[in-house]
């Protein structure tokens, strides 16, 4: 009977197996070009780790941002095939470990992506210090992970698309339930309520999402994804195209393409002016910086588009740009992973300048900005709150903020670096006085280099950095009473070493400051005239630097006993420390020490030196010691 059962067992097994198909290289390459990247990822786990397998396969993830499996994949790529690798997977494998939290080795790597050193954790402790507002969040649903975001004014509710009470197929890119929109109410809670699908004619089998409204709700525009993809280049694309909608008779209807759509690329996130006069919307079409930028189109009276205009490199860059929102006097809000921030999509201002330019964007800090996407802000000014996604929890969910004013910190903040190789200096000490000279603050530099202090407004201050074996700088600077201050102070302080001469770094790390011998008579200490001249050079640099430390050396021949040489050796340090209290310098900065015949220059042949040699081993050194 066992026998029956062991040869049923394998019979089985080798049916089962013969009944599975063998996963290939051929069947995840055609899955990843169609963007069906849950299932490309089943099949790349199955396969030998080739590059193009551990870059798709970092990619599948990555595009779908689950960071973690992101990291370990493209992890195992750069560890086998960095010599090789494509630029712009440097930027998603940054990215990556930068969702992941892994902040230091993501800007390790984005610093090679990008050619120039990264600190993220400094950028966005600086810019959330000294942005004008910080912003309280609350999530907008107890029902986690459904998929929320693309939310709009939409009269006194919002508009919003989510995955929520989606029937059907599933997507293929993430495997989850196609887009439909929403309107719904907010209570006093912040919470989505009364919440309901839109009609038919504008909820279809695709995705829509990212409606906007003409000031007197009767158009909408949004997005829906293409009902077939089209071969753009090598991959095959299901382009997003807005479409308008109008509400006559009380009911959406008609729901039509705008000609600005296309097959071969994306136009989406469209945003009205409050003025309903133009639209600011995303998208890769030719003639971009890259990926997706940020454009505006003009409508007139009659609802006819003119020509796109691109909002150039100011705003855009080589990576996404999407999710414009512009407030009635004209700021532009936006989500970019292209400018400086914490971490995939961040939420950028920019403040219009003319018709056709816009200033720097802002990052708006790490109260609303994660290490992941963030994005599709809007704001009710009057108000001061508002709306924006967020992937930090999972999937996508709906925050309302409210924006508040960032209590006034009137901040000066730095680097210490070394003047001539410009290298940071951690274990610095930064000083700050007020202008009588009182010490108020002090600060140890870390292994960033990096100083920060509080101070007051409308005042003036003193800071400066210190540094053993180096002249410390000082700066002055005001605080003003409108508001809060930055002030990035390089501190560059110059080694004495590289400011004289006369001032040299040993191989041992000593510091010594060479100076003509002083000679005194046999079995004298007292300064003669020769002394006195060489020590005058010395009184004259520690009055040019005077927080410079030194310590006088005195040393003796070999002739006489070990302890009478020590004896006359402290008596002429001490001789000459006296010298130079008396000509001004303070008792506090020195200190003398005799070492006798212990330490030689010159080790003579059975203790028989010549007069020379003896002349050189009796010597005085000044070593600097702060």
């Amino acid at each position: 009977m066992r026998k029956i059962y062991h040869i049923v067992f394998v019979f089985c097994s080798i049916t089962a197996l013969f009944a599975q198909k063998k996963a290939s290289v051929k069947d995840g390459d055609a899955l990843f070009q169609r963007k069906s990247y849950v299932k490309a990822a089943a099949v790349y786990e199955q396969l030998p780790p080739s590059k193009t397998i551990l870059q798709n396969l970092g990619d599948c993830y990555y595009y779908n941002f689950q960071m973690s499996n992101a990291t370990q994949a493209y992890k195992k790529l750069f560890t086998t095939f960095k010599d090789s690798i494509d630029k712009e997977v440097y930027f998603r494998y940054a990215n990556a470990l930068k969702g992941n939290r892994e902040l230091e080795k993501g800007d390790s790597i984005m610093g090679i992506y990008l050619g120039s050193e990264q600190n993220t954790q400094k950028f966005m402790k600086s810019v959330s210090r000294n942005a004008i507002t910080s912003y309280r969040l609350e999530i907008m649903s107890k029902e986690k992970n459904k998929g929320d975001f693309g939310i709009s004014f939409y009269g006194s509710k919002v508009a919003f698309s989510s995955t929520r009470n989606a029937i059907g197929k599933s997507y293929g890119w993430n495997e989850k339930p196609y887009l439909d929109l929403f309107s719904a109410s907010v209570d006093d809670k912040g919470q989505l309520i009364n919440i309901e699908p839109f009609p038919e004619i504008i909820n279809t089998k695709y995705h829509e999402s990212n409606a906007t409204f003409t000031p007197d709700g009767t158009i909408m525009y949004f997005d829906r994804s293409g009902d077939k993809q089209v071969k753009v280049g090598n991959e095959e694309v299901a382009t997003i195209k807005i479409f308008k909608a109008e509400f006559k008779e009380g009911k959406w209807i008609y729901a039509t393409k705008l000609p600005l759509s296309s097959d071969e690329y994306s136009v989406e996130h469209p945003c009205l002016t409050k003025d309903g006069k133009q639209m600011f919307f995303a998208s890769d079409m030719p003639g971009g910086y890259g990926s997706m930028d940020l454009y505006v189109v003009d409508i007139d009276e009659k609802g006819i588009f003119g020509l796109p205009r691109n909002l150039g490199p100011t705003i855009n860059t080589a990576h996404r740009e999407q999710f414009p929102y512009v407030t009635s006097n004209g700021i532009l809000f936006f989500a970019s992973d292209g400018h400086q921030g914490n971490g995939n999509l961040d939420v950028f201002f920019s403040v219009k300048m003319s018709d056709t330019e816009y200033d720097i964007p802002v990052n708006l800090g790490s109260t609303i900005n994660s290490e992941m996407d963030d994005f599709n802000y809007i704001l009710d000014e009057t108000k001061d709150q508002g709306y924006f996604a967020s992937n930090r929890a999972g999937d996508d969910n709906l925050y309302t903020f409210v924006r508040e004013k960032n209590k006034l910190q009137y901040l000066v903040e730095g680097e210490v670096r070394d003047k001539k190789t410009m290298e940071l200096l951690p274990g610095s000490i930064v000083k700050l006085y007020d202008l009588n000279g009182t010490l108020l603050d002090q600060q140890l530099v870390g292994k960033d280099g990096d100083f920060n202090f509080n101070t007051e407004p409308n005042k003036k201050y003193k800071i400066m950095a210190f540094k053993d074996f180096y002249i410390p700088a000082e700066s002055e600077f005001e605080t003003s009473q409108n508001g809060k201050v930055y002030l990035d102070l390089q501190m560059k302080v110059e080694s004495y070493y590289d400011a004289e001469d006369i001032i040299n770094k040993k191989s041992d790390g000593t510091i010594l400051i060479e100076l003509e011998n002083i000679y005194f008579d046999l079995d004298k200490w007292n300064i003669k005239p020769q002394a006195a001249s060489v020590l005058d050079v010395l009184v004259g640099l520690l009055k040019k630097y005077p927080y410079m430390e030194i310590q006088i050396g005195s040393h003796t021949d070999s002739r006489a006993s070990s302890m009478y040489n020590l004896r006359l050796s402290n008596k002429r340090a001490a001789s000459a420390l006296e010298y130079l209290v008396q000509n001004g310098i303070e008792r506090n900065r020195l200190s003398s020490v005799g070492y006798g015949e212990t330490k030689p220059l010159i080790i003579c042949p059975k203790n028989d030196c010549t007069e020379e040699e003896h002349a050189v081993n009796r010597r005085c050194t000044f070593m600097i010691l702060k």
